[in-house]
């Protein structure tokens, strides 16, 4: 449990190089090139985090700014995802989540009910924070730690269900991404874009990448719509011109930046996962695929995803100001809302419309959410001890305060017997209905294996 925590305290950007490094060498890769590896990938990451703070620290403000010029007074206040993090490895769920989610994972792996390798460790604070809220509630550790662990058993799924997505779409092979917030809207942006598939008219728009870049020409390009975007946010803030043009330079560096050190991580993960295809491969004979589950970092820089994400900011607090019944004033996860799109987005099929779209009905779902959960939110944290912004009587956040999946867990679990029974059979069922799928998968693939081998 020390050395678990300790690798935990040191954050991710040293934690999973130590942990890439070490899984390379165990796979058979040499260990200059699983050093070289591991650094990559903490290079990656600290280059993504150095992104995202740039993205914070410029954001924030103008969000700030917008929250005052659009006169909202509302009475939860967002506190940002670093909160939900520390309410949740500062309970005792988040102490035992660790251990806890490796067993899992190994579980699910031995019976077939998941293909991923989850080694995004530092992210297991999401289905903690889910089994602390279930703590508040219940008082009780084991139903806590059940609920903690049906979370992540239902993002494992999750994962693998959007993997081939993340493939095609994302361009990143052997992946998938298990990350609690950005897998909480699967559900709801699989049945937005099911809607979407039927509504004639808007079927048939088509804005991706590539065509935004067509039909906008100079303007479509990563740099320009970055800067394009950073003008107008700073309109809106009603900054003066050097400001507002500082944080044009920003939003277009952090566009055209962000791909490139996912480019970085993505090297360092390339000796890995062919490490790990080439194991399955000898162990089973081509018959099982794995995928190595990683943090939504690294497909966070998406044109799509960064531009949908930052159009959405003024769009977020208009929705906070119009939706009845909304208390929740949006403001510090405002940076961090590219998280919420990196499933999204393949799930969109890259399509900048749909995006938009989905975002504005998920977004709006999350602000009721935040509101609704925010009394039991304010509960854990000063349970953990965190320290509550003066003036503020009520908190919460966008990740993962006002995600679906952690809301639908406690409310089930609120119903005691009933709710939690119901919620364990349906897991049970999720994870029988992805084993099937696999099962059916790894039959095909060996199946071509031995027309390949009889040719």
């Amino acid at each position: 449990m020390e050395i678990l925590q300790g690798l935990v305290d040191l954050g991710p950007s040293v934690m999973m190089p130590i942990i890439f490094s070490v899984f390379a060498i165990c796979l058979g890769v040499k260990i200059g090139n699983a050093i070289r590896s591991g650094l990559l990938i903490g290079i990656g990451f600290i280059g993504l985090n150095v992104i995202i703070t740039l993205l914070t620290e410029n954001l924030g403000p103008a969000a700030e700014a917008m929250v005052k010029n659009f006169g909202l007074s509302l009475n939860v206040l967002d506190v940002g995802w670093p909160a939900a993090s520390a309410i949740a490895f500062g309970s005792t769920v988040g102490v035992l989540i660790i251990p806890l989610g490796i067993i899992i994972n190994v579980i699910m792996l031995l019976t077939r009910t998941t293909r991923t390798v989850n080694i995004d460790i530092w992210n297991f604070w999401h289905f903690a924070f889910t089994g602390s809220l279930v703590y508040m509630l219940t008082g009780s550790l084991p139903i806590a730690l059940i609920m903690a662990a049906l979370n992540m058993i239902i993002t494992m799924v999750l994962a693998d269900r959007t993997a081939p997505l993340v493939e095609k779409e994302l361009g990143l092979p052997g992946i998938s991404i298990p990350h609690g917030f950005s897998a909480s809207y699967v559900p709801i942006a699989w049945a937005a874009n099911k809607i979407l598939d039927v509504i004639p008219g808007i079927n048939k728009i088509k804005m991706d990448a590539n065509d935004i870049q067509k039909k906008f020409g100079i303007f479509g390009d990563p740099a320009i719509l970055g800067t394009t975007i950073g003008i107008l946010l700073g309109l809106l803030a009603k900054y003066n011109i050097n400001k507002t043009l500082n944080l044009a330079v920003v939003m277009g560096a952090v566009l055209v930046l962000t791909p490139k050190m996912a480019a970085v991580l993505m090297e360092g993960l390339m000796p890995v996962s062919e490490a790990v295809q080439a194991l399955i491969q000898r162990k089973f004979e081509g018959k099982a695929k794995l995928y190595i589950g990683l943090d939504s970092a690294v497909s966070v820089g998406h044109p799509v995803t960064l531009a949908v994400s930052l159009v959405l900011v003024p769009v977020t607090l208009i929705l906070a100001l119009i939706i009845p019944g909304n208390q929740f004033l949006p403001f510090a996860s405002l940076a961090g809302l590219p998280f919420m799109f990196v499933l999204i987005t393949p799930l969109a099929r890259g399509d900048f419309f749909r995006t938009f779209i989905i975002g504005a009905v998920v977004i709006g779902v999350g602000l009721l959410i935040g509101t609704n959960m925010s009394p039991l939110f304010t509960k854990a944290a000063l349970a953990a001890k965190f320290a509550i912004p003066n003036g503020a009587t009520m908190i919460s956040s966008i990740d993962y305060g006002s995600s679906p999946l952690p809301w639908l867990i406690v409310k089930l679990t609120d119903l005691k017997t009933i709710g939690i029974g119901a919620l364990i059979a349906s897991t049970l069922a999720l994870m029988l209905w992805n084993r099937s799928i696999i099962v059916k998968e790894d039959r095909q693939s060996e199946k071509e294996n031995q027309i390949q081998q009889g040719n």
